[in-house]
């Protein structure tokens, strides 16, 4: 409230030097002169505005990520070894029902869209800027670091509407999937509404609530389509990161939280041509989310049928940058590879890891082996004999996407699996 009391009392100021300035132009001055005077002031007062909303903004991001890091420093002295780290924003082993580790998605059966098309971690973007690879229609919105991880945050509007820069306005198609962490705040509203966007154009019958306690919601579909966070509270679910997940298949929308599938919606409202985030944002409780990812596709299931594809290519096994340490969120597709081997007991796999081109490429090879052994670690760790899975890592050598862009660069960070 300070912050917002500063503002006003710096934008008064600068408008009666303004109307003094002009005062005296109208008697004796230079016309042109004051009027580039006016100006000039007026420039300062903007730019003032500006610089006090942002400086706010930081003490409030600065403030999520100390209480992120306190968390963390209670869960390290946790007895699990599969504990997350630091820049995962936990609190304490007391959470062990939303706690981002493997042992939790063992259930996990959300499996993310073939072809990856929007991918942003906001790593290539400056603190404190409008990231490049979006487009703002109301409020205002910057990226900054919370608790280790480029976030995007609006911090003002009601609301404030952020969407993808992308090429056509129509790139949804019948079966897509959406991925993306957001920081529960404490604040009152939704941590971030998510807006799917139809031919019509941007309504509220497009709109998903994820809240701060750990609910999704809707606004204009029935009230009996909402569904809460299963054994958490308000006290544990808030100022952390959660990985929220959406599957779209012809009418059909499944929404997820961490490990939980919370809502089923039989038949959506609308068809989605598009989507963005939205929120209100102020500058005490910004909308933060980050890691945005889109693919088409999705919902891969291939239990019960007979395989024959030579290879199975998948981008739903994922693993922190330069890191060969799986994320839990990848046990969706680990799962569905799983259960293939379990129903053919004379199936064998070349487990193949890839990355792009980003970094040297002799470390890229190094660390693709690394990646591919990682996962044949955990099946072996559910109950598949080592013998069935080998493993090769090509680095980057080996690209189905052009390395130009932060989609291409997706796509050609994956896991193959080459049928023996």
């Amino acid at each position: 409230m300070l912050s917002f009391v500063r503002i006003k009392f710096n934008t008064m100021k600068y408008f009666l030097l303004t109307f003094f300035f002009l005062a005296l132009s109208s008697q004796n001055c230079n016309a042109q002169f004051f009027n580039r005077l006016k100006n000039a002031v007026k420039d300062a007062a903007e730019d003032h505005v500006e610089n006090d909303v942002r400086n706010a903004t930081n003490k409030t991001i600065d403030k999520a990520e100390s209480k992120a890091k306190k968390g963390n420093k209670d869960q390290s002295s946790s007895d699990d070894s599969s504990a997350p780290t630091a820049n995962e924003g936990t609190t304490s082993d007391s959470e062990t029902a939303s706690a981002p580790t493997i042992k939790s998605y063992q259930n996990y059966d959300f499996v993310p869209g073939d072809t990856i098309i929007i991918a942003d971690d906001f790593s290539e973007d400056q603190n404190g800027e409008f990231p490049a690879h979006w487009t703002l229609t109301k409020g205002q919105a910057v990226v900054n670091q919370v608790a280790g991880k480029p976030t995007f945050c609006l911090t003002q509007g009601n609301y404030c509407q952020v969407y993808p820069r992308m090429k056509t306005d129509h790139y949804l198609t019948d079966n897509f999937t959406v991925e993306f962490d957001y920081y529960a705040n404490s604040g009152h509203g939704p941590s971030v509404s998510f807006n799917f966007i139809s031919e019509e154009g941007y309504s509220t019958e497009g709109y998903l609530e994820f809240g701060n306690r750990g609910e999704v919601s809707t606004f204009e579909l029935p009230a009996d389509f909402s569904a809460d966070y299963p054994n958490e509270d308000d006290a544990t679910f808030r100022n952390k990161w959660h990985h929220a997940a959406i599957i779209y298949k012809k009418g059909t929308v499944k929404c997820y939280i961490d490990q939980y599938r919370i809502l089923v919606i039989p038949d959506f409202i609308i068809q989605p041509y598009s989507l963005g985030f939205a929120g209100i944002g102020d500058v005490d409780n910004p909308i933060m989310f980050a890691n945005v990812r889109v693919a088409k596709g999705g919902n891969m299931n291939m239990i019960g049928k007979k395989f024959t594809d030579s290879k199975i290519v998948t981008h739903g096994i994922t693993f922190d940058v330069d890191k060969s340490d799986l994320k839990p969120e990848s046990m969706g597709t680990i799962n569905i590879i799983y259960h293939l081997l379990q129903g053919d007991s004379s199936l064998k796999f070349e487990i193949d890891g890839h990355t792009d081109n980003s970094g040297d490429a002799v470390h890229n090879l190094a660390l693709s082996q690394q990646r591919a052994e990682a996962v044949k670690a955990q099946l072996v760790k559910m109950g598949i004999a080592s013998n069935r899975l080998t493993t090769k890592g090509f680095g980057d050598t080996k690209p189905i996407s052009d390395n130009a862009t932060p989609e291409g660069k997706a796509n050609n960070r994956r896991v193959e699996f080459i049928r023996q």
